[in-house]
């Protein structure tokens, strides 16, 4: 007597049991992205401590003389350098540092005092706009709130947070190129997005060290952890450093550095 047949499972057309992928059109699946912090609290901590050290009043390198020209500064920074930013704005600001005469100048002369900015022409279309919203909707006056922020012409999140840090001293934290890299490149706040590294920072920096986080961060990876090659030699905390690329484990001195205003004051005696 035959012995009768194991019952198989059903099974659709062309299916593949549980776990195996048909390696003619399969792709490989994307690894999840790190999205939890390589260092510890204490660590956190010392790397801080040490910016702390180092830079004990970071200043942003943007000119401003108030809040208002700080926020036009900050908007016509974007695909700018704070260096072309600054040349073009000495003159512009002397004439125009308040919504009332921003607005009195007219896009067409705004244009012309910030014309060697990369796209110039929108800069100067949304200085006016947000000087316009500013007076009609807040009073001339700058607004410390975000989401008040964000709806002038030209603002977008990181713009609003420069200014919330600086112009009002809220600890916020200003995701740019800088610190994009910086948060994945040593994991300290690994996201694929700006939000996502600044919610990452936000969570793991020590509230006494809020306050000049981002100008910490932003020199750091434009002096020092540079995009292209970074400068380990000089980096403070390259004993603490756990990028894949770092080239030392020997931190540089712990000095304070003189702020750059002053560093080039001294070069030019």
């Amino acid at each position: 007597m035959a012995s009768p047949k194991t019952k198989k499972s059903p099974m659709a057309k062309n299916a593949l049991p549980p776990g195996r992928r048909d390696g003619s059109n399969a792709k490989p699946r994307p690894r999840p992205a790190r999205s939890r912090p390589l260092y510890s609290p204490a660590e956190v901590h010392e790397i801080f401590r040490r910016f702390s050290v180092q830079r004990p009043e970071p200043k942003g390198e943007l000119e401003h003389v108030n809040a208002f020209t700080l926020l036009v500064a900050v908007v016509l920074s974007a695909q700018a350098t704070d260096a072309g930013v600054n040349k073009a704005t000495r003159a512009l600001f002397k004439v125009a540092d308040t919504p009332q005469k921003m607005l009195a100048l007219g896009e067409a002369k705004v244009g012309d005092y910030i014309r060697t900015i990369g796209l110039w022409r929108n800069k100067a279309k949304n200085v006016i706009a947000l000087s316009s919203a500013l007076i009609d909707e807040h009073g001339g006056e700058v607004p410390d709130d975000r989401d008040q922020l964000v709806r002038l012409p030209g603002v977008g999140r990181k713009t609003a947070n420069v200014v919330l840090n600086m112009a009002f001293g809220q600890h916020t934290m200003a995701v740019d190129t800088h610190i994009l890299r910086i948060g994945n490149r040593l994991g300290l706040a690994p996201g694929k997005t700006p939000e996502q590294v600044e919610q990452g920072l936000l969570k793991i920096i020590p509230e006494e060290y809020m306050r000049h986080a981002h100008h910490w961060l932003i020199l750091h990876g434009r002096y020092v952890c540079k995009a292209r090659k970074p400068d380990c030699p000089a980096c403070v905390i390259a004993d603490l450093c756990k990028a894949a690329e770092k080239t030392s484990e020997i931190p540089a001195p712990l000095v304070p550095i003189a702020p750059l205003a002053e560093s080039v004051a001294v070069e030019a005696q």
